[in-house]
């Protein structure tokens, strides 16, 4: 089937009660690790990929990827740039045809933040395109970027921040941290009080990390979109290491491939099960 834009995709996890895992791609590879674990149990999925990930493909090129994925899948598939830091960014998903965007000011002063991410909306909206925004900022590491700040999201400056934008989404910062080798606390209290006092999707970046216990609940506080990327990457490149440790000399990179993209299926199939189970 066709992509879906973002809008109806997130009224179907209301009315189905799911949280859709937002799964990193990189490359073909990925993608299809993606689509197919979704296929298998027959859930809508998020494939995203941020403009650091971009510059393997280009925004055509992946998105012409996923579409034509999306097209031979039996489920609901959207396709969103994660952590756009430009308006250029945003431009060039949008232009390929991206169904949604996150536009990421959030390291930008209160007021700076809320008019940049309001220029976006604007844009966006004027062409069907949804937009996700982050208030508070995330420690840890995303791609190349590693930052010790943390500042957890204020739920009266996101009510306000939410209406001043007309955002889609929004990420929060509830403990959750970027990456695989730091040790989230979420805040569930802070995350409920989030969840009462706005009145968009939320969204969890730094999904790789979070317990499966928690992300088990996470449905019940409003969240509909979690954000992971590190589980499969690392689990990409470990699989491919393997097999060169196993034998140095080997050639067959279809197989080779064949066998990282299956290993990939699983961990997406394992978050698919744990978030909604």
């Amino acid at each position: 089937m066709p992509l879906v834009n973002m809008k109806s995709f997130l009224k179907l996890l209301e009315e189905k009660n799911l949280i859709a895992p937002a799964f990193n791609t990189t490359n073909l590879e990925m993608t299809l690790s993606i689509i197919q674990g979704a296929e298998e149990l027959g859930y809508p999925v998020i494939v995203q990929i941020a403009p650091t990930n971009v510059k393997l493909s280009g925004y055509d090129y992946i998105a012409n990827i996923v579409k034509s994925a999306a097209e031979k899948a039996n489920v609901p598939v959207t396709l969103h740039l994660d952590h756009g830091m430009t308006f250029e960014d945003v431009k060039q998903a949008v232009d390929a045809g991206f169904n949604s965007v996150m536009i990421d000011a959030s390291k930008l002063p209160y007021e700076e933040n809320i008019k940049f991410t309001k220029e976006v909306v604007e844009y966006c909206h004027d062409r069907g395109v949804s937009v996700e925004a982050e208030l508070g900022e995330l420690g840890g590491k995303e791609d190349d970027h590693e930052s010790d700040e943390s500042a957890q999201t204020d739920p009266k400056l996101a009510r306000e921040f939410v209406e001043r934008t007309g955002i889609d989404l929004l990420a929060v910062s509830v403990g959750n941290i970027h990456g695989l080798d730091e040790q989230p606390q979420i805040n569930l209290e802070l995350l409920r009080e989030i969840a009462d006092t706005v009145e968009v999707p939320l969204v969890i970046h730094g999904g790789s990390g979070i317990p499966d216990d928690i992300l088990g609940q996470l449905k019940n506080y409003n969240v509909r979109k979690i954000n992971l990327a590190s589980d499969l990457r690392k689990r990409f490149i470990s699989s491919v290491g393997k097999r060169y440790e196993q034998n140095p000399n080997e050639y067959n990179l279809i197989n080779v491939l064949l066998e990282a993209q299956s290993n990939v299926k699983e961990v997406v199939i394992d978050k698919f099960s744990t978030l909604n189970s």
